[in-house]
């Protein structure tokens, strides 16, 4: 599989967030999103890694729960089924962050989390929303909010089987979002991006 990095941190989104996990961010991604915080891992950069490789590289650190991001993780399809594989194989506890882009049966049944960005209106770009119909109770399906359109394209796709983590865009009024939310009476969890808040990568 190709690589960009392979490292140790405090988990930042999602309803993981401030858990310790190994980040296995992979290279290469099939969207260009304008407020995207990995650009670096979109091109054609990275190292070509085995399976077994990526394993010995994940057990240096003692923490059996591991979050595979990218970049875009289904792009390397193959490879990512391997992983999962072996993952599983020794107990590893899987996050698998997609942009909605691909599906795979396989995958999103072996992992314990796939978390879908559902892509806004602000990002310039889109999600298959007809892969959120595949999510499971397990998953979560987050939408990067930025302003009211991006809001009101989240409304529309709630609710679904997974839980919906409404984050607002790094730098925008949180308290704005929750009170979207309050006033709709919405099931959803706000949550902003913890590690930017905390300052860890």
């Amino acid at each position: 599989m190709k690589i960009n990095e392979i490292f140790f941190s405090i988990q930042g989104e999602g309803k993981y967030a401030g858990k310790p996990q190994v980040f296995i961010r992979t290279q290469g991604c099939n969207m260009h999103c304008k407020w995207c915080d990995s650009s670096y891992a979109r091109g054609s950069g990275g190292k070509e890694m085995p399976v077994s490789d990526i394993i010995k590289d994940i057990e240096k650190y003692d923490c059996k729960s591991v979050c595979i991001t990218g970049g875009e993780p289904m792009l390397q399809m193959e490879g990512l089924r391997k992983l999962v594989r072996e993952l599983k194989k020794n107990r590893y506890e899987i996050v698998l962050e997609t942009n909605g882009s691909f599906y795979d049966r396989e995958i999103f049944g072996q992992v314990g989390c796939v978390s879908m960005d559902a892509k806004p209106p602000s990002s310039g770009e889109k999600s298959d929303l007809r892969i959120i119909e595949k999510l499971k109770k397990k998953d979560q399906l987050k939408v990067v909010i930025a302003d009211r359109n991006d809001y009101e394209f989240a409304k529309k796709i709630w609710p679904c089987r997974a839980d919906i983590i409404l984050q607002p865009a790094h730098g925008t009024d949180a308290k704005k979002l929750c009170g979207w939310v309050l006033e709709d009476n919405l099931d959803v969890r706000v949550i902003p991006q913890l590690h930017k808040i905390i300052g860890v990568a």
